[in-house]
């Protein structure tokens, strides 16, 4: 058996098989763009349960040396260090400089 097929009929199929792959890229990119959106709340979510934890033992040992006092010390300490922690987190976001989006390369000759 002898399949004979015009010319116009094999465009149509060509079209078809590129038309089918385009289907399947944009799909593809789409799926990326879904799972980089995921990724971006999930590490949003996680830092934000980082943060709120941290500060949940940061306020609960001053709270216990504040509301037993005595040694001045360890009360300056208590309170010192947080205080060091935040203005190095602050002092770190304020002077970014780099982005975490990929860059695209000029094509420049």
């Amino acid at each position: 058996m002898m399949v004979q097929l015009t010319p116009v009929e094999v465009l149509i199929g060509l079209g078809i098989v590129v038309a089918l792959f385009a289907v399947w890229r944009a799909s593809a990119r789409a799926a990326h763009r879904a799972s980089e959106a995921t990724r971006a709340g999930a590490r949003l979510m996680s830092l934000t349960g980082r943060v709120l934890l941290t500060a949940a033992t940061i306020v609960g040992v001053q709270w216990i040396v504040i509301v037993n006092p005595g040694n001045t010390v360890l009360l300056l300490a208590v309170l010192a260090v947080p205080a060091l922690l935040a203005s190095y987190t602050v002092t770190r976001a304020l002077t970014v400089t780099t982005l975490d989006t990929p860059q695209r390369r000029s094509r420049r000759r």
